[in-house]
């Protein structure tokens, strides 16, 4: 009756080691660690980085525990903070001797401690929040006005191309603030114009003065257009730094809309402020414009001094050499979808697969219908320097939104150029307003007060399950226990972050999970009150305490998972370890906790009595437990 076949134990067993080996790494803690990585993400980290690095340190004496290196970033793990500081400066002073303008940024950091053995099973410990690892905070203003600005200018070249199509004739279009102003020499022509405008840009209104013999066109963004593009460029922005600091190896970084026109930008771990800004200041601008192959613009390409023509600018590629582009922009990051690497289906040379909006697909088709056989220049500014990404040829018209770039490529520089293009641009730019940092003794404290925490609530729940239900008692609290020990390991595997409200929602899981061994024990109580055999009663409690297990639960999961989907920030914390919390407690004091009962009791064949505590006749004499050598039957 109270067994369980061999296959329920090795699920038992398994889930204990699974447990238990994606628990371990919480264990070691974290290190100090000097991080490095490109100052400009279009320039992989060479493959000797960490042979200089080995040597730089070497020379003043210190050698780094364990190091690890991608493409991205490089890692170096030391023992305290005083040689993590010493190893930086030292790293710094090797990788960047001109400091005004660094190759590379040097910052701290902090890496598990995890040993290689545990790495290699792709057992990591769970992400810590800012409040329990230290890292930096930034409060930043969006420029609402710039994008604004920003969508003035764009609506400009838009103009151009809708009145070249329609054959409108214009004396110039200008930008005057967030307005255009179009000149025309005669009312029809402005007449043509303004029912234009209203057509494909119902957005902006027209209003039409006379200026001497012309006729003036002021066009300007409705109100709540106004709104719709702040909205959108606040979002844009943060889909841009979610992008770009994810896939610069940041971890689990915080980056979310506070108020109208602010962001807030949380990077754990980052013990460096100043470097930590260098991270947010490579959000780049993407901008594709025409290579100007005219005889004097390749006259300045191969001379450093040489004139740019009129109307042209120098960009240099990422090997070093001068390219001269015109300045008028054709596209911008806002029209471009995705952009993934490939291969070239004809040449199998690797290559960039992008994907453009319809506005995008419509402007790069007729300029490259108008511009076979020359050079288009996609280039990406960060920090108002400028970079000439790629400029290929264009061999064709090309349709559709669908674009190819390739040659000149190999497999990584195609993976990179995707990544930056992916990031996409700001659609307005930003400034730091406050900044502050959490050191990493502070997260300890958090961090002990936290465990102490859920210590004791765990110590206090067991005592009195041990002291009131005896033998059930400690099942009990060993099924809680195992509880823990699968949530820790569940976060791990998934890799959620873990901050001060997670580990509230820890404690508070304790005391929710026991509720149903609580159920299950006066269940069994109950049937051995009423004269049941031993046996029958673990199996009657098991099986009838279920259903109101699974009822609390599921209501209980329901609370949380409405936390999880209209919750944010430090709540959204707390449902993702309560909803885990659940899952883990219904296996735990239910499977688990049988499983260890049916071992204990199921192989007596004459079972007389079971340590569940008095259990209370309904005539008033109490039947003692086991312990007493006197049975409850």
């Amino acid at each position: 009756m109270n067994r369980y076949a061999i296959w329920k134990y090795l699920t038992i067993a398994l889930a204990l080691l699974v447990g238990g080996l994606y628990t371990l790494p919480n264990l070691f803690g974290e290190a100090p660690a000097v991080q490095v990585s490109s100052a400009k993400p279009s320039r992989p980290l060479p493959t000797d980085l960490p042979t200089v690095v080995e040597a730089a340190l070497s020379t003043t004496g210190l050698h780094p525990q364990a190091s690890s290196f991608d493409n991205h970033t490089f890692k170096a793990r030391f023992i305290n903070n005083d040689e993590q500081l010493k190893a930086k400066d030292a790293i710094e002073k090797a990788l960047n001797p001109n400091a005004a303008n660094p190759d590379y940024v040097v910052a701290l950091n902090l890496v598990p401690r995890s040993p290689a053995w545990l790495t290699s099973l792709h057992a990591s410990p769970m992400y810590l929040g800012l409040d329990l690892r230290g890292g930096v905070h930034f409060m930043l203003q969006v420029d609402m006005q710039a994008a604004l600005t920003k969508k003035a200018e764009a609506l400009g070249g838009d103009l151009r191309t809708a009145f070249r199509e329609n054959n409108i004739r214009h004396a110039g279009i200008t930008r005057n603030g967030q307005t255009l102003e179009v000149l025309f020499h005669d009312d029809a022509a402005m007449k043509s114009a303004e029912r234009l405008v209203q057509d494909q840009w119902p957005d902006f209104t027209a209003q039409s003065a006379k200026q001497g013999d012309n006729v003036l066109l002021t066009l300007g963004l409705k109100p709540d257009a106004a709104r719709r593009v702040q909205q959108q460029a606040i979002k844009q922005n943060i889909t841009t730094l979610h992008n770009r600091i994810n896939e610069l190896g940041v971890a689990e970084p915080v980056i979310q809309q506070q108020g109208l026109d602010r962001i807030v930008v949380q990077l754990p771990g980052v013990q460096d402020t100043a470097k930590a800004k260098d991270i947010l200041g490579r959000t780049a601008t993407l901008e594709v414009r025409m290579v100007d192959d005219s005889s004097e613009a390749k006259s300045a390409e191969l001379s450093a001094n040489g004139v740019v023509p009129f109307g042209d600018e120098r960009f240099l590629e990422r090997s070093g050499q001068a390219v001269i582009v015109k300045k008028q922009v054709l596209l911008t990051g806002e029209n471009l979808t995705d952009a993934q690497p490939g291969f070239d289906s004809q040449t199998q040379e690797a290559a960039v697969h992008l994907t453009l909006d319809a506005k995008g697909a419509r402007i790069f088709r007729d300029v490259t219908r108008e511009n076979i056989g020359k050079r288009m220049a996609i280039l990406l500014f960060e920090k108002g320097k400028g970079e000439v990404v790629t400029d290929p040829v264009i061999r064709s018209e090309i349709g559709g939104g669908r674009v190819q770039i390739s040659g000149r490529m190999s497999t990584q520089e195609a993976n990179d150029v995707a990544l930056l293009l992916r990031a996409g641009s700001l659609a307005a730019p930003m400034e730091i307003i406050e900044e502050r940092s959490i050191g990493p003794s502070l997260g300890a404290e958090n961090i002990a007060k936290g465990f102490d925490s859920v210590t004791w609530g765990f110590v206090g729940v067991a005592s009195f399950m041990i002291i009131y239900y005896l033998f059930f008692g400690l099942i009990s609290s060993v099924s809680l226990a195992v509880n823990l020990l699968l949530l820790v390991a569940l976060l791990s595997m998934l890799q959620a972050t873990l901050t001060l409200p997670g580990m509230a929602a820890m404690a508070l899981v304790l005391g929710m999970a026991i509720d149903a061994n609580v159920l299950i024990n006066e269940r069994v109580r109950e049937e051995l009150r009423s004269g049941v055999s031993p046996q029958a009663a673990i199996h009657a409690g098991y099986d009838r305490a279920w259903a109101t297990i699974l009822d609390s639960n599921v209501t209980t999961l329901i609370a949380g998972l409405a936390l999880l989907a209209f919750g944010s920030g430090p709540v959204r914390g707390f449902a993702v370890v309560h909803c885990l919390g659940i899952m883990t407690s219904m296996f735990s004091s239910v499977f688990f906790s049988r499983g260890l009962i049916n071992f204990w009791y199921g192989r007596q064949k004459k079972l007389l009595s079971v340590s569940i505590g008095t259990v209370w006749r309904p005539h008033g004499d109490a039947s003692p437990t086991a312990s007493n050598g006197l049975g409850t039957e």
